[in-house]
């Protein structure tokens, strides 16, 4: 098909989600590049991506209740585009997207929609399963009449990010970035575990690091791995920005994390990712480009929570179940950092 005049893109959140779109945007700029693309994106998020060259940002404050909404309205206003990729399911989003004016509204195909999807778009993506996320992002242009065959982030670092992460620490000594809190709890790791990993790391020679947003929640996370360690890392925790966090990743080898936003920015700029995965299927929505050093647990933990193997369960099922993340030993973490390091050569 000709290229079209404007598209329209939401996704707003979350930070992993929100990285998933970014070879999306480069897959319709390449084949594209006269194309208007406007992206709607939640406060936050902005902070990580809002500076993409030629895009067009719209953001939407959930936080600011209705005027939230009406300031995504007012932004719009006057606007029409050839389509809407309408990338996320929650009520939330969908009501949302009743701000967009769009001829063409695609969206999940049947089994991923919910929340009232189906009433707010007009197509769909193929109907696959047993996809990434970022492939399933990804297949949002195939409507369009485009294939998503190379992924490609490249994220806008600043010098001044840059500068930042380079006065953290000095030298080229190697490094373990650890960010120990996922916004579902019960994705976490236990602190005296991660402080274990921390330890044997140092042992080995490499400089670690504790990272994390300013919450009280990351705060009290961070203070019990640091109570826990006989040798503390350098604790950064609530002292970055994102785009700090993601220089912070560039000088990085390697960052360990249950299934969390920083995980996806680690892999969209190649920093090895040790994931921490039994409540969430790594195949699914663990580091894109290399699952190799990721501890594993997914299929145990469907036998032992749900009663079958993980390949018998409906694609994308979680298994957030307290005591999950215990599946999960010390050893394993070891295993993984050790093989890491290896291929490193470190």
């Amino acid at each position: 098909m000709s290229a079209p005049a404007s598209l329209c893109l939401l996704r707003t959140s979350a930070i992993g989600d929100v990285t998933h779109v970014v070879p999306l945007v480069r897959t319709l700029q390449a084949a594209w590049p006269q194309t208007r693309l406007t992206w709607i994106v939640g406060k936050l998020e902005r902070r990580l991506v809002g500076d993409l060259p030629g895009v067009d940002f719209v953001t939407f404050d959930k936080g600011a209740g209705k005027e939230g909404f009406r300031a995504v309205r007012e932004a719009l206003k006057g606007q029409q585009f050839d389509a809407l990729l309408h990338m996320q399911v929650a009520l939330r989003s969908n009501v949302l997207s009743l701000a967009v004016k769009a001829r063409r509204r695609i969206g999940y195909d049947w089994a991923r929609a919910k929340d009232l999807h189906s009433l707010v778009i007009n197509e769909r993506i193929p109907a696959r399963t047993g996809e990434h996320v970022l492939d399933a992002t990804g297949s949002f242009c195939e409507p369009l009449g485009l294939k998503q065959t190379q992924v490609r982030w490249d994220i806008p670092v600043s010098e001044d990010a840059m500068a930042w992460a380079h006065a953290q620490w000095p030298g080229d000594r190697p490094t373990l970035l650890v960010s120990p809190t996922s916004s579902h709890a019960l994705r976490n790791w236990r602190p005296e575990r991660y402080a274990a990993v921390i330890d044997h790391a140092h042992v080995r020679g490499w400089r670690t690091v504790l990272v994390g947003g300013p919450s009280t929640y990351e705060r009290t996370m961070a203070d019990a791995v640091m109570a826990a360690c006989k040798t503390p890392p350098l604790d950064l925790t609530g002292k970055d920005t994102l785009k700090q966090l993601l220089a912070m990743l560039t000088r990085a080898q390697l960052l360990l994390t249950p299934d969390s936003g920083p995980m996806h920015m680690a892999n969209a700029v190649g920093c090895k990712v040790l994931g921490l995965h039994a409540a969430s299927n790594p195949d699914r929505s663990g580091p894109y480009s290399d699952r190799r050093w990721c501890a594993n647990k997914y299929d145990e933990a469907a036998r032992q929570y749900l009663g079958k193997p993980a390949s018998d369960l409906p694609w994308g099922t979680k298994i957030e179940k307290p005591g999950v993340m215990d599946l999960i030993s010390v050893d394993d973490v070891i295993d993984r950092f050790e093989a890491a390091a290896a291929q490193m050569g470190y």
